[in-house]
């Protein structure tokens, strides 16, 4: 279940995360969170959840295959210099 939750920043940058969710999250005080700032806004989500966000994201890259042909270009082009 997802939801939409209104909260406003209190003093030094805090936010308080409504006693619904954090009880339906199992957050308790102290619980490491991870925000991630995207191109459509803040995402703030548990460690198990970011993990599954960038699982999801890089699903289908071959970040092997990149890496290599990085590095074959650059070694080309010291060879040619």
């Amino acid at each position: 279940m997802s939801g939409t939750y209104a909260v406003e920043m209190g003093e030094r940058g805090r936010l308080v995360i409504p006693a619904e969710l954090r009880e339906r999250l199992g957050l308790r005080a102290g619980s490491p969170l991870v925000m991630l700032d995207t191109p459509q806004g803040i995402v703030l989500a548990t460690r198990e959840q970011a993990k599954s966000l960038l699982r999801e994201k890089l699903r289908g890259l071959d970040l092997v295959a990149e890496l290599l042909a990085d590095r074959r270009k650059q070694a080309a082009t010291e060879d040619a210099a």
